[in-house]
């Protein structure tokens, strides 16, 4: 699954958003060490991350995402992409 949030306008103040980053760091790396993020990268324009989820469910992604402080302040959205294997490459395999 590809998860890609984006930053929303939450309406908290800087020392409020500062608070919810110092928690959510340690719950995305809690997600990393439990083996529900395989890789995550910032975008560039550093409106959001980019998450290469180990999950096959786009509700289970859903509420891994939704729990971490950034959703639960509604201050990330993700865009949820399932994604599998490229099926066609078996038509090479003889």
């Amino acid at each position: 699954m590809i998860a890609i949030g984006h930053l929303t306008e939450s309406g908290l103040s800087p020392t409020d958003r500062h608070s919810v980053m110092l928690q959510e760091v340690p719950a995305t790396l809690k997600l990393y060490l439990d083996g529900k993020i395989d890789q995550w990268f910032a975008k560039p324009d550093q409106t959001g991350v980019i998450f290469i989820l180990n999950v096959t469910d786009v509700e289970e992604a859903k509420n891994l995402l939704e729990a971490l402080p950034l959703g639960i302040a509604g201050m990330m959205e993700f865009d949820l992409i399932p994604v599998g294997p490229l099926s066609p490459l078996r038509m090479l395999i003889s």
